[in-house]
C-alpha cells in the first residue's frame, strides 16, 4: 500500500511542476472557463437525458468538459468558530488560530478557498491565488502575481488573522516569514483526490474552529460524489473492455513540458469515478513523470484529458499531433480524440468534486453537449 508521505511526495512534484510552468499563462483561467461554461448549454443536463455515444471507445473529436456553474454552495450552519482552535498542521507544528476575521486561502488549484466559501466564511475571505476564479472571488486581491509564488508583501498587506496553505505552493521561506511576523499560518495537506475530500473539509474546518461546520459539508460532499458516481454508472458500458480508455496528459508547451499522470496522481480518481479505464496505472505509472514515447504507445489511449489552458498551450490538437507524433499511434491519436477541462476546476477535488465528474462524463459520453477544445493559446 503506498503510504500517505509517498502521496503527499507525488502531490508535491506535482504542484512543483505546475508551478514552473502556469505562470506565464495564470492570468487566463478565469477567462477559459468562463467562454466553456457560456458554450455548455447543456451542462446541467442529467446524464441519462442526453444524446450519448454507442461506441464511447470509438467517438472523434475533442470535447472540454464544463461546469453548469462555478458558484460555491455553503453549508446551513452558521454558528460562530470555537477559537482558540489549536490544530497540528501537515508539517507537523502546532498552530493556534486565535482569530478567523481576516482568512487568506491559497494553494495551485484554488480548493481551499473553495472549501472556506463551502463552509460559509467567504465573506472573512481577503485574498486570494491565481487559480481561484468562481464566482464571489472576482474582486479578491491576488496574492500570486508572480505566476503560483506567494508574494509576502502582498500577503502582507492584507493584514491576514491566519492562512491556509499547502506545499503546491510556496516558498517555504516566505511561509516562514508569516510566521515571523505573528500570522497564523496553517499548512493542510497537499493530497487531493476524489475520496479524500471531507478529510480535507474536516482540516480546514478544524483550523478555523468549525468543526461542526466541516462534518455538514463532509457529509454532504459525500453524498453528492456518491450520487455523482451512481448517475455516471448508469450511463457507462456495462463490459469492462467497452469502456473508454483514458490518459491524463499534462502539458505546458510555452516551457517544453509534457507529463502522464498515473497511480496515486489524483488524475487516476477521477478517471475512475467517470467509469473510465486508467491506461496510466494500467502500464504501471506512478504518480506524475515526464511522458515517453513508448508510454503512449503502450498505453493505447481511446481519450486524452487534459487542462484547457496546456492544450491551448501547444496550439489545440493539431499542435499537440503535430509536437507528440507518438500519438499518431494510438486511437486517441488517430480519432482526434481530446478532453480538456479548465485548470483550475478538473483536478481542485474539493466542493465541486461531484460537479467536476459529471462534467468530464458529459464531454466522454456525449460530447455534442460539450464545448470544443481550443485551438490556440489563450489572450493573457
Amino acid at each position: 500500500m503506498t503510504s500517505t508521505a509517498s502521496l503527499r511526495r507525488r502531490a508535491g512534484a506535482f504542484a512543483l511542476a505546475l508551478a514552473l510552468t502556469t505562470a506565464a499563462l495564470s492570468g487566463c483561467a478565469a477567462a477559459s472557463a468562463k467562454t466553456a461554461d457560456a458554450a455548455c448549454p447543456d451542462a446541467d443536463t442529467p446524464l441519462a437525458s442526453l444524446a450519448l455515444e454507442t461506441d464511447p471507445r470509438a467517438t472523434t473529436g475533442s470535447s472540454t468538459a464544463c461546469l453548469a456553474s462555478d458558484a460555491i454552495e455553503a453549508v446551513a450552519d452558521t454558528s460562530a468558530p470555537v477559537l482558540p482552535a489549536t490544530v497540528r498542521d501537515a508539517e507537523g507544528r502546532t498552530v493556534e488560530v486565535a482569530d478567523v476575521s481576516r482568512i487568506l486561502p491559497v494553494d495551485i488549484s484554488g480548493t481551499i478557498a473553495a472549501t472556506v466559501f463551502g463552509l460559509g466564511l467567504g465573506d472573512a475571505v481577503v485574498g486570494r491565488d491565481s487559480s481561484t476564479t468562481f464566482a464571489g472571488t472576482e474582486g479578491l486581491p491576488v496574492v500570486t502575481k508572480s505566476g503560483h509564488t506567494l508574494n509576502a508583501e502582498a500577503i502582507a498587506e492584507l493584514a491576514p488573522t491566519v492562512m491556509l496553505t499547502d506545499t503546491t505552493i510556496g516558498p517555504k521561506e516566505v511561509r516562514q516569514q508569516l510566521r515571523d511576523a505573528g500570522i497564523a499560518v496553517v499548512v493542510v495537506s497537499s493530497e487531493r483526490r476524489a475520496d479524500t475530500t471531507g478529510a480535507l473539509v474536516a482540516e480546514i474546518a478544524a483550523a478555523l474552529g468549525v468543526a461542526d461546520r466541516g462534518t455538514e459539508l463532509a457529509d454532504r460532499l459525500a453524498a453528492d460524489v456518491a450520487d455523482a458516481v451512481a448517475e455516471v454508472a448508469g450511463i457507462v458500458p456495462a463490459e469492462a473492455s467497452d469502456r473508454p480508455r483514458l490518459l491524463f496528459l499534462y502539458v505546458r508547451g510555452s516551457a517544453n513540458v509534457y507529463y502522464i499522470f498515473g497511480r496515486d496522481s489524483g488524475a487516476d480518481s477521477l478517471i475512475d469515478a467517470v467509469g473510465g479505464v486508467d491506461v496510466a496505472s494500467e502500464i504501471g505509472w506512478e504518480g506524475m513523470k515526464p511522458m515517453t514515447a513508448e508510454a503512449l504507445v503502450a498505453a493505447q489511449p481511446d481519450v486524452l484529458v487534459m487542462m484547457t489552458d496546456g492544450l491551448a498551450s501547444v496550439g489545440g490538437v493539431d499542435g499537440l499531433l503535430e509536437r507528440i507524433p507518438a500519438l499518431q499511434q494510438t486511437p486517441a491519436g488517430e480519432h482526434r480524440r481530446v478532453v480538456d477541462m479548465a485548470d483550475a476546476e478538473i483536478l481542485s477535488f474539493g466542493p465541486r468534486t461531484a460537479d467536476v465528474i459529471r462534467a468530464l462524463a458529459r464531454a466522454v459520453y456525449a460530447p455534442a453537449s460539450a464545448a470544443s477544445a481550443p485551438t490556440a493559446a489563450p489572450a493573457s
